[in-house]
């Protein structure tokens, strides 16, 4: 624990200018980062008698052994540096919403030529428009179903839509009417897309226009006794508003605004955010926070506008944002979020009528997802809390094993021989840290050799780290070669060491492991191997394994932790294996990647009419030189190509003019 005294920066030199500080703790890791009107005067109140300072700054400041800063022009500056830090060095004692679970969206694909509309999650991509986010994908799936009726814009997959153009026929859909059918031709790209977007400016909220059309269409229908074109749109204007229904109108002034509300007790803080759009609620999300820092509700929703708007642009950040609290730079990050809209955004409290009802039932939605949370996360905690002492008794450590890390070795006869780490903290995985290993230095199957190396390279990659910061300073003869990184203040992959480590095996497993620690000179990993017969636990130079009694929260944890190290272990090596199956003559020639591998496919049609090629011919192909000519000419000559097929009814051989697969590549050997 530091004295904060000790790095506390002269008066004279702290700016007394707007500027974004970062604190870093004795490893350079950057542990909290922060924005000021006033440098001077911000980072002075660190500095102030720790007795004063609240337990959670005083903890910051503490773990801290250096502070820095950088001075920039405007509060906005400071407000786009700050998120960007954030997001980039991942700092522990800042504030950090998680979701509470993946929410869908709507998603209509305006960069394709033919727009696709289908349920989107995840990070956003650039030319897709999207409506939500949903509660559930089957609230999206019945509000486009109402409307293909109205706008039948296609919604098949890329391999569909190639199938249906090839064949010359629409799938189910284009038949009843719920696709334009644009995959053979019944609509022009032009069309569609304008059906695309008459879909999008429904959804935006622009439906008293279009329906207002489709009546007066219907009536000059009837008039005119084209009673089915009527009947028609009559049945569309009703699906319409059976879709409209699914969002009832919340605001009467068609507005588009987003309205946020907090509930929290001293520990967490949760968020919720409804999404207005022409006055109905098109979606909601919600988050789940700890309060590691010092922060108070207009803090919170601060953190909250960062991080819902600090990827979005345009008409994704609404006119009107309204929030229980004003955060402290509110013309700041009202001027930030005009310039990620491109036009003015008010950022206000809601005083009265509509608006203030609304924040009320969005605060009640926040007050029970808190609520929620706690009773969840109370009684997980509780058992993977019994489950780790259960473990730390069995093994006899010293203290429950908080972060453990689990390898597993896989392979198919001998050949593509992988390995997965996996890492549970707190009982929990954290897929974030899973990393995936090919074996280097032997080939064939030999899972214990192979589980000494990747234990060796893990921890010479973790005493590497410790190298760095200056935490471990190796004896004469130690031996950990590699390239240290530079340090940038982002936590490292190898950083942090677990305190068990369970193998996939029995005594043999074990014994590999323990091995490379020792050899490392790690002596505070606890070892140990879980055995899938008996799923019983091995411990190192124990001829007798622990049995764990199979009600066992402790060997409940065990099996999941084993389990997930097979499944990750297995997926790589399917995955590298599949690959390798699928690769052809091309991915053999040095230096052709594979922008140059689809172009000479395309221009000649397969490998044989390519092998059969002279070399001024590939020369035809745009990118291709005659160097490169030859190389291919070269290799595809020493290539022996597959046996031609055989019709197994009739005994005849079948001239085989596929294409072969030109994006496969080999996996380069290197930890991820």
């Amino acid at each position: 624990m530091a004295d904060p005294s000790s790095y506390r920066p002269e008066p004279g030199q702290i700016p007394d200018s707007p500027g974004v500080y970062k604190f870093r703790d004795e490893h350079r890791r950057v542990i909290y980062v922060g924005k000021a009107k006033s440098l001077r005067q911000r980072l002075a109140s660190y500095f102030q008698d720790i007795a004063g300072l609240h337990p959670r700054t005083a903890t910051m400041v503490t773990t801290a052994a250096s502070v820095e800063w950088t001075v920039v022009s405007t509060e906005v500056e400071a407000l786009q540096l700050e998120y960007s830090w954030i997001k980039e060095f991942d700092p522990r004692f800042n504030v950090k919403y998680r979701d509470d679970k993946s929410y869908p969206s709507l998603a209509v694909t305006l960069n394709e030529e033919y727009p696709r509309v289908q349920v989107m999650r995840g990070p956003k991509k650039k030319g897709v428009r999207y409506f939500g986010p949903y509660g559930h994908a089957w609230a999206i799936r019945e509000t486009v179903d109402l409307m293909l009726r109205v706008f039948p814009v296609r919604t098949c997959s890329a391999g569909v839509f190639k199938r249906s153009a090839q064949i010359g026929r629409p799938c189910l859909l284009g038949y009843i009417g719920k696709c334009s059918a644009p995959c053979v031709g019944k609509v022009t790209p032009e069309e569609h897309r304008e059906l695309a977007e008459d879909f999008c400016d429904f959804m935006a909220g622009r439906t008293g226009a279009y329906l207002s059309r489709l009546e007066k269409e219907m009536h000059i229908a009837a008039e005119d006794m084209e009673y089915e074109k009527a009947a028609r749109l009559r049945d569309d204007i009703g699906a319409l508003r059976r879709a409209m229904e699914k969002n009832a109108v919340v605001l009467a002034d068609a507005t588009d605004a987003d309205l946020i509300a907090v509930a929290e007790d001293e520990l967490e803080a949760a968020v919720q955010i409804f999404h207005v759009r022409g006055g109905r609620v098109r979606g909601q999300r919600g988050w789940v926070t700890d309060k590691v820092e010092a922060v108070d509700t207009a803090g919170l929703v601060e953190h909250a506008l960062q991080q819902l708007y600090g990827e979005e642009k345009g008409e994704a950040v609404p006119k009107e944002v309204l929030v229980p609290a004003l955060p402290e730079d509110t013309p700041a990050l009202s001027q930030w979020l005009a310039e990620r809209r491109g036009s003015q955004v008010s950022l206000r409290i809601p005083q009265r009528g509509d608006k203030k009802a609304l924040m009320e039932t969005v605060h009640r939605n926040a007050l029970q997802s808190l609520a929620l949370h706690k009773t969840k996360r109370a009684s997980d905690l509780t058992t993977r809390s019994r489950a780790l002492e259960e473990i730390a008794e069995a093994l006899d450590l010293d203290s429950a094993p908080l972060r453990i890390e689990c390898f597993d070795i896989s392979h198919l006869q001998g050949d593509d021989v992988v390995a997965s780490m996996v890492v549970f903290e707190d009982g929990l995985a954290r897929k974030s840290e899973y990393r995936r290993f090919q074996i280097k230095t032997f080939e064939g199957q030999d899972d214990v050799r192979s589980m000494h190396e990747v234990v060796s390279r893990r921890f010479r990659r973790y005493l590497q780290e410790k190298l760095k910061t200056g935490e471990w300073d190796p004896e004469e003869g130690e031996d950990v070669a590699g390239s240290v990184p530079e340090d940038d203040g982002r936590p490292k992959r190898f950083a942090y060491p677990p305190q068990l480590v369970v193998v996939d095996g029995g005594q043999p497993q074990v014994a590999a492991a323990k091995r490379a620690l020792e050899e490392l000179g790690i002596d505070d990993v606890a070892v140990c191997g879980l055995a899938k017969r008996l799923e019983e636990v091995w411990l190192p130079g124990e001829d007798d394994p622990v049995v764990l009694p199979r009600t066992s929260e402790g060997l409940y944890l065990l099996q999941r932790v084993r389990d997930e190290a097979h499944r990750f272990a297995i997926q790589y090596q399917r995955n590298k294996r599949g690959k390798r199956l699928k690769s052809g003559p091309l991915d053999e020639v040095p230096g052709l990647g594979e922008s140059r591998k689809q172009a000479l496919i395309k221009h000649f049609g397969s490998v044989k009419k390519l092998r059969q090629a002279t070399i001024d011919q590939i020369c035809e192909v745009p990118g291709i030189g005659r160097k490169t000519a030859e190389t291919v000419a070269a290799a595809l000559a020493q290539a022996v190509p597959a046996g031609p097929a055989v019709n197994t009814a009739t005994g005849e051989i079948i001239e085989d003019e596929t294409p072969a697969p030109a994006g496969a590549s080999s996996e380069r050997g290197t930890e991820q």
